[in-house]
């Protein structure tokens, strides 16, 4: 269980977890907010860079962007082994944010995740925090590998808006 503020950086991510249930993942991206906003709610930009490890695929990206609107992703490794998530938008607060909860369904608990993007000079960070319904939810994430995950997605991204810009 921890307790008070942790912070750590993995490649241009930083990563910080703050008290026992919450966990927030910080990148700048070399982009202005409106067009990281569009990469974060598009089907037509998501399964270019929201995706695992090399190979895999997004076969699923299905969102309906407004408030009790619901959303569902599936990935697909080149194994063949597939993973789903879904969830509901709460709050959409165009380019500056959104809020959602998201599940992976069998035995993970829904976690509710807040996106804050602000932009200086051209440049965009994006705060994502996710919060879990207990500590042990949140240290079970964390040891999937998640951070990696994270960062590899968040790296993906800055490659991808230098392609669309």
């Amino acid at each position: 269980m921890t307790s008070g503020i942790t912070t750590h950086t993995l490649g241009d991510t930083i990563f910080t977890l703050t008290g026992d249930r919450t966990f927030v993942a910080t990148r700048v991206i070399d982009a202005p907010r409106s067009l990281v906003w569009e990469a974060w709610t598009s089907p037509r930009h998501l399964p270019h860079w929201v995706l695992g490890p090399a190979g895999t695929t997004m076969p699923v990206c299905e969102i309906d962007l407004r408030p009790e609107g619901k959303w569902h992703f599936k990935w697909r490794e080149p194994n063949g082994f597939e993973m789903d998530m879904h969830g509901t938008y709460l709050e959409i607060m165009p380019p500056v944010g959104l809020v959602n909860t998201e599940s992976w369904g069998l035995d993970w608990s829904e976690t509710l995740n807040t996106l804050v993007l602000t932009e200086e000079d051209g440049r965009t960070t994006i705060e994502v925090s996710i919060l879990y319904q207990s500590s042990h939810a949140r240290e079970r994430a964390l040891a999937t590998g998640m951070e990696e995950g994270w960062s590899q997605s968040l790296d993906r991204l800055e490659d991808y808006l230098r392609t669309v810009v």
